[in-house]
């Protein structure tokens, strides 16, 4: 019998969204289960309140100190399975560190950095899954269902109100998230700025730009509001994680590369205009809006690494430099027109 489950999903904010589904599916299929999740400190800001969890913040960059710190809060626990799902040397680390009798982890094909000398089950292998499908099947090696589409991420209404006081109520509004993790995922600003151009003049949109505090972040949203002939409202550095969900929850439509608020626009309802050329959107892209994503990967994975799809390793990336250039303003303002005409009385 399971009452009590540990789960290690430290990062990044993509992959912790679609944790919330497990998290849910296990509270629903073991009523009363004690769940305990370590996390990271940024990606705490976003689910931790996710109510019947408790949450363990380790830090990643605090080095020794921060394995020190989750061993002392782990001494004298046992829980009756870990979810470790994560492959990476620091999370296996911490593994070590989670006292648990079932241990469930990466099949062979997704495992990495030793993965496999922690855990003691593993998830079924199953070529081509999105990474949202991948994390729900943690819960099989249980006897469990896999977790069904479903995300709740609390708002308090404070955030809502941070939502409403800078969208329009008589317009569509845009938001556009223009960068990812990695540089090499990025669109220009001069396209992101023409894409906004024709949101304005053709579809009458409100533009508004979203990113962290970061000074790359917030050069790259400059660059797009004064690149841009009409106007955009930068918000960029502006917002918490909570208030940019509650945004992207009463927003109309998301730009994005591969990058977290593409899946946190996903989780919450809202459609997402992806711009995909250096990861593939149907094993990284935002779940729901599958059919809005601008595709350039198979481009871009011939033209860089001579392969197609079909013959490159599942999740194999195109992170050249190019890749991102293959998606013409052409392709997401065709995107957005379709968008529109779907979406119109």
């Amino acid at each position: 019998m399971i009452t009590s489950i540990c789960i290690l999903r430290l990062s990044a904010i993509g992959d912790v969204t679609h944790v919330i589904p497990v998290v849910l599916s296990l509270q629903q299929q073991l009523p009363g289960v004690a769940i305990t999740w370590i996390i990271g400190k940024l990606e705490y800001r976003l689910v931790g309140d996710l109510p019947g969890v408790e949450f363990i913040v380790f830090d990643k960059k605090a080095g020794l100190k921060g394995y020190r710190a989750l061993r002392r809060q782990l001494r004298h626990r046992h829980f009756d399975a870990l979810l470790h799902m994560q492959v990476a040397l620091r999370a296996n680390l911490a593994a070590v560190l989670v006292p648990a009798r079932i241990k469930v982890g990466y099949d062979r094909a997704r495992s990495k950095d030793l993965h496999q000398l922690f855990i003691n089950r593993r998830i079924a292998a199953t070529p081509q899954q999105h990474v949202r499908d991948c994390l729900a099947s943690f819960l099989e090696p249980l006897g469990l269902d896999p977790a069904p589409p479903d995300w709740r991420i609390p708002l308090a209404e404070a955030d809502h109100a941070f939502a409403r006081s800078h969208l329009a109520a008589d317009q569509r509004n845009l938001v556009i998230s223009p960068c990812a993790s990695h540089p090499l995922r990025n669109w220009s600003a001069q396209r992101y700025a023409a894409l906004a151009d024709h949101a304005v003049r053709r579809h009458n949109m409100k533009v508004l730009l979203v990113g962290s505090p970061a000074a790359t972040e917030q050069q790259m949203c400059a660059a797009i509001a004064d690149t841009m002939q009409e106007t955009a409202l930068n918000l960029c550095g502006q917002d918490t994680l909570k208030q940019l969900t509650a945004l992207l929850a009463h927003a109309d439509l998301l730009v994005a590369p591969d990058t977290g608020p593409a899946h946190i626009a996903s989780a919450v309802g809202t459609d997402v205009l992806g711009l995909y050329a250096a990861s593939n959107p149907y094993r990284s892209g935002p779940y729901n809006s599958l059919q809005w994503c601008v595709n350039r990967y198979p481009e871009a994975l011939q033209a860089f690494t001579g392969k197609s799809p079909a013959r490159a390793r599942w999740g194999a990336r195109a992170e050249f430099p190019g890749a991102m250039e293959l998606i013409q303003v052409e392709d997401a303002t065709d995107m957005l027109d379709r968008w529109v005409a779907a979406h119109s009385d």
